[in-house]
């Protein structure tokens, strides 16, 4: 994909984290003016409101539509922030465009579906909007090829100031986040497409204003080139995401206090030691699938013996006894449970997999 870096967007020229701030909707102008007027900082690049609110279920706030675009384009002239907000069908893009929203982002519920985003890419292209910097959030499912997909529709109608939106997904196990973050998809993400900016949005994330300083400072650890928090006025009275909403001032402490970190090691003393320790990794690692290549083995040879018995594959009783075992034992190795039942759901698939080859 032929990407326009991100410090020549026109939105910032500095080396700071992109900034994109503001509130989860658009609910009044005197909303809108209170808080991007407390958000006016050298890390506050974007001023973002929702205008158009796609919700799970219908007779909840689903945004002010037009009038919101008023509002941004008020705060630009106010305050001097570029604005942005979020479209999903030919009729926003048209609108966004007409009132020259400076940055556009496509939401989780749409990046899910080709169909609307090839609309929006068409779109783009019809109302002279190929310029405009476009952000896609990766879809509600941790589907890596629908993500990568979406952003290639738009660089095929010429949109060139691309970027991604890590906001996590969507899961019903029980976590201590909203949307699972699963970390290693934008780090793949990041491995095949490396011109493209990579944005994180702690708030949706967490779901949580009080875990959005931790997730930010992760996103940052892995390099990410930039952050998309939800800030409010008056969080609590917020319209829609009211408990992962914080105040201006308290989302200007956050990238405050936030630490950068160096793209490249630059003393040769730690250099040489990291580099002793990735061998380390490395033979560990070797090790690891040969063991793992081994136990393969013991479950095929299983495997056999079940269908000489004619035994069912899956023995779920087993299955229970060996996820409480290693959780425990994990945890005595200082590992935390959800990493072990993640390593093992994935032992235990492959180990089903090659015993169901055997049985047909």
């Amino acid at each position: 994909m032929d990407i326009i870096a991100l410090n020549d967007w026109g939105i910032k020229d500095d080396n700071l984290p992109l900034g994109i701030v503001g509130p989860c909707s658009a609910e009044t102008e005197e909303q809108m003016m209170a808080t991007a007027k407390d958000l006016v900082h050298k890390n506050v690049h974007v001023f973002r409101a929702g205008v158009w609110k796609p919700r799970t279920k219908p007779g909840t706030f689903e945004g002010v539509g037009e009038p919101g675009l008023k509002w941004l384009n008020k705060v630009r002239d106010t305050y001097g922030l570029k604005v942005g907000t979020e479209v999903a069908n030919d009729e926003h893009v048209r609108l966004a465009l007409e009132y020259d929203i400076d940055v556009l982002w496509i939401g989780a519920r749409t990046s899910v579906n080709p169909f609307a985003i090839q609309e929006i890419a068409d779109a783009l292209k019809k109302y002279g909007g190929l310029d405009k910097p476009v952000l896609v959030k990766n879809p509600i499912n941790p589907d890596l090829e629908l993500w990568i997909g979406a952003l290639e529709r738009f660089a095929a109608v010429g949109v060139k100031k691309l970027g991604a939106i890590h906001r996590g997904f969507s899961t019903y196990e029980k976590i201590q986040y909203r949307n699972i973050p699963k970390w290693q998809i934008p780090i793949e993400f990041k491995r095949r497409l490396p011109e493209v900016p990579m944005i994180c949005d702690p708030s949706h994330i967490g779901g949580k204003r009080d875990l959005i300083y931790d997730i930010s400072q992760t996103a940052l650890n892995l390099e990410f080139d930039g952050l998309m928090i939800e800030s409010h006025e008056n969080p609590d009275e917020a319209w829609s995401d009211a408990s992962q909403q914080v105040k201006p001032a308290r989302a200007i402490e956050i990238t405050e206090l936030l630490h950068m970190r160096n793209h490249k090691v630059e003393n040769s003393a730690a250099s040489n030691k990291i580099d002793a320790l990735r061998k380390q990794i490395d033979e560990l690692d070797h090790q690891l699938i040969a063991m793992l290549s081994q136990r393969m083995d013991v479950a095929k040879q299983i495997g056999e013996v079940k269908k000489e018995s004619n035994v069912a594959v899956l023995q779920a009783s087993r299955w229970d006894d060996i996820v409480h075992d290693r959780k425990n034992m994990g945890k005595d190795k200082g590992l935390s449970e959800e990493f072990i039942r993640r390593v093992f759901e994935a032992i235990h698939q492959e180990s089903i997999n090659k015993q169901d080859k055997l049985m047909k």
